[in-house]
C-alpha cells in the first residue's frame, strides 16, 4: 500500500521514479497525483457543426473513406491526405506529413481513432494535422485483447502502456474519457497514466484536510475520492466534481498563505505619517496649475489615512496609462517629508528613472530645490543614483541620502547596493512593480533601521484584474485610478497590414511627416535592437499558413529601420536612436533632445514604454506590432496624445488577415479600456507566466485554479483562510490544511511571498 508522502522509488521502482523526477520534479506520490490530466480524450468525440477553434485538440474515432498521396510543395516526401468519417456529417480532412511511412496502415476501409491539433488554412477549411493515431478493430468486432499493436505517437505509446502478457486490454480505450498528461520528450503521457494507474492501485485511503463540515457546506467531494476520479473518470460529472474540489484547494492553499502574512505584517511597526496643513505638501498643493480630479482626490485621501497609521502601508497603486499616477506618488511622498522621514521611489530603467528625476523636480520647481539658493520654505531636495553616473556625482547623491538632506532619493536596482544608506527611511514607492525580483523589493525596504518597517506603494500602469490582484499580491490595498486627467487628449489606433496592403506602410510614414511640420514628434517602435537579440517584445509569430508552409517570421531591427527611414522616407527629419544597449549618457542625451524637441522622430525599443513623458509627441508607429504583447501595445501607445493634440498609434504588421495575431492587434486597435486589455493578454498567455513574474513559479501550485475566472472560488477560500488564521496563527490546531498548504507552496515560495 501507499501513502501520499511515500516516495516515488519506492512505489514504483528506481527506474520510472527518475524519469519523474528528472522530467517534473516528482518525489512523491502526492506529486505524480497532482499532475493532472490537462485534457481527455473521448471516444468517437462528436464536432459541432460550426468549427473548432484553431489549435483546439480533438479526439475522433471513424473509418477511413478515402486516401490520398501528394508530393509536398518546398520539401521532400509525400503528404498522406485521409477522409475519415465519424458518422457525424461531413468527413474530417486528416494529414500526415509522413505520407509514404503511414499509408500502409492508414488504408481505406480502416478504422482508427485519431487525436490532433485543428489547423486552419483557410477561413473556411480546416484540418487536423500528423495527429497520434491507432488502428481499431472494426465496429461490432468481438476482440477483448489486441496482440499486434498498430498506430503512432501518442495513442500507440498509450496502447503499449496498456499491454499485458496477452496483449492490449481494448476495454480500456472503451473507456468515455481517456487521460492526457504533461509530457517531456523522455517520459510521453502514456508513461504518466502507467504510473497513475499502479499508484492508485496501492493508495490508502486519505485523511481529508478539509472540516467535514466545510465541504458538506459547499458540496465537496472528498479528498480521496477527487484525487481518483480527475485520473480516471468514468463520466463527464466526475471531472467537473474533482475538479472543483481541487480548484478551491489550490485557491485555499493560496490564500492561507496570504492570510498568514496578513497576520504577521499586523505585528510589524511603522512610523506614522500624519498629514499636516502648513507644510510642504499643502504649499505643493496649492501651487498646482490644474485641479485634481476626483478619481486622484479619493485615492491620495486613501493613501493619506494608510501613512498616518504606525503599522506599514501595503498598497498597490494601478491606472490607465496617462491617469495621474505620479502626481498621487508624490503627494504621497511629500507627506513622508513633512514628517521628517525620507522616500525611495525605484524605477527599472535608467531612462525611466530620468524621467522621473525631471518630471518630480519640475513639478516640485522651488519646492524641489532644497540645499539650493531660491529654495521655498518647506523644500526638500531631490537625487538621483543610478548605476551609470559618475562617481563624483553617485558620492554626492549618497551623502545627500545618507545625512538625510534629501528628501526624495530615485533610482534604479543601484538604490540597493549594499553602499547605500539611508538617514531615516519612511517609505518605498515601486513603479512598475512587475519588473521587479521579490529580493530587489526586500533589499530596499530592509534600508529602513531599528526594525522599523517603510511604508510600501506599488504602482502600475497595466491594469490587474481582481482575482489576479487577491491572489498574486496578497494583502495589499488596492487603488485604482480610472478617469484620465482634463486636457489628455483621444488616442486613435489603426492596423496596417503590410501584406495585404504595402502602400498604407508608405502612408505611416507620410503621416510622421506631416505631424513633423505641424511641429510636433513621432516614435517608431522595433521589437529587437539589431543583432538578433529581442528586448521587450514578446514574439508571437506568424499563422495562417498551411503546416509544411510555415516559416520563421522576420522582424525590423531598430538600427536597421533608423538608418533606412533617415536616408529614405523620413530624409530631411531630425531622427534620433534610443534602445538599451547605448551608453547610459548617450540614453540621456537622446532622450534630453527628443524632450526638447530637438528630434523630430525617435527611433527605439521598448525603452520607452512607460514613464516617458513626451506631451509634443503625437503619433507612435509600431514595427512588427504582433511581436508584441496586447498590455505592452497598450503601455505603448501611452506615450502619445499626452498634451493637446490628438494621439495617433499606427500598428504594422506582416501577419495573416485571418491569423490569431491579426485578431490580438484588432482588440488593441478597438478599445482604449486597459482592463479589458489586460483581460484579453491573460486569456491569451499562460496564468502561470503571471504568477511566475510576481512570486517566483508559484504557477506549479496551480493547475486547475483560474485566476480571471474563478473569482468565486477564491473570493471564497480568502474568507475561509482569514478565518481559520484569525483563530489559529501557525495552523497548529489544523495541521491537515497545513500540510495541503505546504504541499501546494513549498518553503521557497513561501519565502517569496513573505518577502513580495
Amino acid at each position: 500500500m501507499a501513502t501520499l508522502r511515500d516516495r516515488l522509488d519506492h512505489v514504483l521502482g528506481t527506474k520510472a521514479a527518475d524519469q519523474l523526477g528528472e522530467s517534473f520534479d516528482m518525489t512523491t506520490v502526492e506529486d505524480l497525483l497532482r499532475h493532472y490530466p490537462v485534457r481527455y480524450a473521448t471516444q468517437g468525440q462528436p464536432l459541432a457543426e460550426e468549427a473548432p477553434e484553431e489549435g483546439a485538440h480533438i479526439t475522433v474515432i471513424g473509418t477511413v473513406s478515402k486516401t490520398e498521396l501528394k508530393p509536398m510543395r518546398q520539401r521532400r516526401g509525400r503528404l498522406l491526405r485521409v477522409d475519415l468519417d465519424t458518422g457525424a456529417g461531413k468527413p474530417i480532412e486528416i494529414t500526415f506529413f509522413n505520407g509514404d511511412k503511414v499509408n500502409y496502415l492508414v488504408k481505406q476501409g480502416v478504422r482508427a481513432m485519431m487525436s490532433g491539433t485543428v489547423h486552419y488554412w483557410r477561413p473556411d477549411r480546416w484540418n487536423l494535422s500528423h495527429p497520434s493515431y491507432l488502428i481499431l478493430p472494426a465496429a461490432g468486432e468481438s476482440v477483448e485483447n489486441l496482440t499486434d499493436v498498430r498506430g503512432g505517437g501518442a495513442l500507440r505509446g498509450l496502447a503499449e502502456s496498456a499491454k499485458g502478457t496477452e496483449g492490449v486490454d481494448v476495454s480500456f480505450f472503451e473507456r468515455e474519457y481517456i487521460p492526457v498528461y504533461p509530457a517531456t520528450a523522455k517520459v510521453q503521457s502514456w508513461d504518466v497514466l502507467a504510473c497513475v494507474r499502479q499508484v492508485l492501485d496501492q493508495l490508502d485511503p486519505i485523511d481529508d484536510p478539509l472540516p467535514a463540515d466545510l465541504r458538506a457546506e459547499r458540496g465537496l467531494l472528498a479528498v480521496s475520492d477527487a484525487l481518483r476520479l480527475i485520473h480516471l473518470p468514468e463520466r463527464k460529472s466526475d471531472i467537473e466534481e474533482a475538479r472543483e474540489r481541487l480548484r478551491f484547494d489550490e485557491a485555499l492553499a493560496l490564500q492561507l498563505v496570504l492570510a498568514e502574512r496578513r497576520h504577521e505584517m499586523g505585528g510589524r511597526t511603522a512610523r506614522a505619517c500624519p498629514p499636516r496643513t502648513d507644510g510642504i505638501a499643502a504649499d505643493f498643493e496649492h501651487r498646482l496649475p490644474f485641479e485634481l480630479t476626483a478619481g486622484q482626490r479619493k485615492v491620495i485621501g486613501e493613501i493619506s489615512d494608510d501613512l498616518s497609521r504606525p503599522h506599514p502601508m501595503h498598497r498597490l497603486l494601478q491606472g490607465e496609462v496617462g491617469s495621474g499616477k505620479t502626481i498621487v506618488a508624490l503627494h504621497a511622498m511629500l507627506q513622508v517629508v513633512d514628517a521628517g522621514r525620507q522616500c525611495a521611489l525605484l524605477a527599472p530603467t535608467e531612462v525611466l528613472a530620468a524621467q522621473h528625476y525631471r518630471s518630480l523636480r519640475g513639478m516640485l520647481g522651488e519646492l524641489g530645490a532644497g540645499g539650493e539658493l531660491g529654495a521655498a520654505e518647506h523644500a526638500t531636495k531631490v537625487v538621483l543614483v543610478t548605476g551609470s553616473m559618475s562617481a563624483k556625482e553617485k558620492k554626492a547623491a549618497l551623502l545627500d541620502a545618507m545625512t538625510g538632506e534629501a528628501g526624495i532619493v530615485i533610482g534604479t536596482h543601484a538604490l540597493i547596493q549594499d553602499n547605500v544608506e539611508f538617514h531615516d527611511l519612511g517609505m518605498v514607492i515601486v513603479d512598475e512593480q512587475h519588473r521587479f525580483g521579490v529580493e530587489q523589493r526586500d533589499a530596499l525596504r530592509a534600508k529602513s533601521k531599528n526594525g522599523i518597517s517603510p511604508h510600501l506603494l506599488v504602482m502600475t500602469a497595466t491594469p490587474i484584474p481582481r482575482t489576479i490582484a487577491m491572489t498574486t499580491l496578497g494583502d495589499l490595498e488596492t487603488s485604482t485610478l480610472t478617469e484620465l486627467p482634463r486636457g489628455r487628449s483621444p488616442i486613435s489606433t489603426r492596423v496596417v497590414p503590410a501584406k495585404q496592403h504595402p502602400t498604407w506602410v508608405d502612408r505611416a510614414w507620410e503621416r510622421i511627416r506631416e505631424e513633423v511640420a505641424a511641429g510636433r514628434q513621432a516614435y517608431v517602435v522595433c521589437s529587437r535592437i539589431g543583432d538578433g537579440e529581442e528586448e521587450g517584445a514578446k514574439g508571437k509569430g506568424h499563422k495562417g499558413k498551411s503546416p509544411e508552409e510555415k516559416e520563421a517570421p522576420t522582424t525590423h531591427a531598430a538600427v536597421d529601420v533608423y538608418e533606412t527611414l533617415r536616408a529614405g522616407a523620413l530624409a530631411g527629419l531630425r531622427v534620433g536612436l534610443l534602445h538599451g544597449r547605448l551608453p547610459a549618457d548617450e540614453k540621456d542625451q537622446v532622450m534630453r533632445a527628443f524632450n526638447a524637441g530637438e528630434v523630430d522622430v525617435l527611433v527605439c525599443t521598448t525603452v520607452v514604454e512607460v514613464g516617458v513623458d513626451v506631451p509634443n509627441a503625437t503619433v507612435m508607429v509600431i514595427v512588427d506590432a504582433d511581436r508584441f504583447g496586447v498590455s505592452q501595445l497598450h503601455q505603448l501607445r501611452g506615450r502619445v496624445g499626452r498634451g493637446e493634440h490628438p494621439g495617433l498609434c499606427l500598428l504594422i504588421t506582416e501577419s495573416s488577415a485571418m491569423g490569431t495575431a491579426m485578431a490580438r492587434l484588432e482588440a488593441v486597435a478597438g478599445t482604449l479600456d486597459g482592463f479589458e486589455l489586460s483581460i484579453l493578454d491573460l486569456r491569451q498567455r499562460r496564468e502561470g507566466d503571471v504568477l511566475g513574474s510576481a512570486q517566483s513559479g508559484t504557477a506549479r501550485s496551480l493547475r486547475l485554479l483560474s485566476l480571471l475566472d474563478d473569482l468565486e472560488v477564491i473570493t471564497a477560500a480568502q474568507d475561509v483562510a482569514r478565518d481559520v488564521v484569525a483563530a489559529d496563527p501557525g495552523l497548529t490546531r489544523h495541521p491537515g490544511l497545513a500540510t495541503m498548504m505546504n504541499a501546494a507552496v513549498d518553503s521557497e515560495r513561501l519565502e517569496y511571498l513573505a518577502k513580495s
